[in-house]
């Protein structure tokens, strides 16, 4: 039912896919490529979540609000499949299945900001940063080789920590032999010792 209402749409990098403030007509999902969420508040742009392939990117607003409380950039190459709202809403009210796979992204989304929000304001920079390194190479590249997309600003802004802190602690992981960077690529040596730093904060 959502395939003959879905309509395809290819990003470059550094394309706005969703802007904050905007009516919402449809929902996004994104089919190929990386994004990020984030929120322009008083003060900075706030990177809020790095997004892979094959997740819907507007299920908030769907159900919250009529207005994109956020924004969607492209972080490279992207492919978004953009399904009309009413037929979104009518396959929730008539396939039980979908709706209940609907639901369960839903609440992992919110125990995941939940986990996020701590991580955020009671870590340091290190353990903060371990936590970044260890979703890139466990949940979005599924590898321990990969290439960062983002800047240090935006890590850093993701982190709440300055790009120089990021910078430092970068190096810092390099020269304890936990990664290997070379420009964007990124090699974690020791896992291990990666997750204790994530463990003790």
């Amino acid at each position: 039912m959502l395939s003959p209402n879905c309509l395809t749409v290819k990003f470059k990098k550094g394309d706005v896919i969703i802007r904050q403030g905007t009516y919402s007509t449809n929902v996004a999902y994104l089919k190929k490529g990386l994004a990020k969420i984030h929120i322009d508040g008083p003060y900075h742009v706030q990177v809020v979540r790095i997004v892979k392939p094959r997740n819907y990117l507007g299920l908030p607003t769907t159900f919250g609000d009529k207005i994109n409380q956020y924004s969607v950039t492209a972080i490279d190459e992207c492919e978004v499949c953009f399904i009309d709202i009413t037929v979104f809403r009518k396959m929730l009210e008539t396939n039980p299945a979908f709706t209940n796979q609907i639901m369960i992204e839903l609440c992992k989304s919110e125990l995941e900001s939940y986990q996020k929000c701590v991580n955020r304001t009671q870590k340091q920079t290190r353990g903060k940063l371990a936590d970044v390194l260890l979703e890139f190479a466990n949940v979005i590249f599924k590898n321990d080789e990969f290439t960062l997309n983002v800047t240090q600003e935006e890590i850093g802004n993701l982190v709440d920590a300055s790009r120089e802190s990021v910078s430092r602690v970068f190096t810092e992981f390099g020269k304890d032999g936990i990664i290997e960077m070379n420009g964007k690529s990124v090699k974690i040596l020791d896992k291990n010792g990666l997750m204790t730093i994530s463990k003790n904060g």
